[in-house]
C-alpha cells in the first residue's frame, strides 16, 4: 500500500511540474517500488518439466504467446530464425506460451502443440505448457508482464496471439511489441543487437 502511495505521489509531482511521464523507471525507483526481475518465476514446460527463469540471468528474452491455428502462426518461422541466429552470439532466449484465449485458435493438448511446432516449424526454442494470458485465470507470469505495478515498465493487455514481451539482461521488461509485428522486424533486431 505504501508503495502505491509513493508511486501516486511521484506521478502527481511529475504532472504538477509539467514533467512528462516516462514509461520506464530507474533502478532506484524499482527498488523503492520493490519491482522484482522476472527471475523468480518457475513455470511448467510443454513436456511437464519445470522451467526456472533464474537460468535466464544475463540473457535477453522474448516471451510470446502462441497459437497453432492463427493467421499469425507462420511467425513461428521468424521466431525460430531469430533464436537460431542469436542464441549463441547474443545470448537470446525465446520462450513460447501457447494460449487459447483468442477465438479458440490453440485447441490442442500440450503434446499436440509440441508435435505441431516441431513438424511444421522446427521449433527448438523452449515451449511452455498451455496457459491463459488474459482474464480471471491469467497466468501469474502474464499478470507480471501486463501490470506496471509489478513490472515497473508499462501497463499492457495481450491483444492477440504472438504479442512479444522483450526482457533485458537484468530481467526487466523493456519493450512490448504488438502481435502483427514480425519477429524479424528491425525494431526487434535492433533491440537484440544493441
Amino acid at each position: 500500500m505504501k508503495y502505491s502511495i509513493i508511486l501516486l505521489a511521484m506521478v502527481a509531482s511529475m504532472i504538477s511540474c509539467g514533467t512528462p511521464i516516462k514509461e520506464t523507471v530507474t533502478p532506484q525507483e524499482r527498488e523503492i517500488m520493490d519491482i522484482q526481475p522476472i527471475y523468480n518465476f518457475k513455470v511448467a514446460a510443454i513436456d511437464g518439466s519445470e522451467f526456472d527463469f533464474s537460468q535466464l540471468k544475463g540473457k535477453k528474452v522474448i516471451i510470446v504467446n502462441t497459437a497453432s491455428k492463427c493467421g499469425l502462426t507462420p511467425q513461428y518461422k521468424g521466431l525460430e530464425s531469430l533464436y537460431t541466429k542469436y542464441k549463441d552470439i547474443k545470448d537470446l532466449m525465446i520462450i513460447g506460451f501457447p494460449a487459447n484465449n483468442f477465438m479458440a485458435q490453440e485447441p490442442g493438448s500440450n503434446s499436440e502443440i509440441a508435435e505441431f511446432c516441431s513438424l511444421n516449424y522446427g521449433v527448438s526454442f523452449p515451449m511452455m505448457e498451455k496457459i491463459s494470458v488474459k482474464g480471471d485465470d491469467m497466468h501469474p507470469l502474464y499478470q507480471y508482464l501486463t501490470s506496471k505495478e509489478l513490472n515497473g515498465h508499462s501497463e499492457s493487455e495481450v491483444s492477440w496471439n504472438f504479442q512479444k514481451y522483450l526482457i533485458n539482461e537484468a530481467g526487466f521488461l523493456e519493450k512490448v511489441i504488438g502481435p502483427r509485428t514480425e519477429p524479424t522486424d528491425p525494431e526487434i533486431i535492433n533491440w537484440i543487437e544493441k
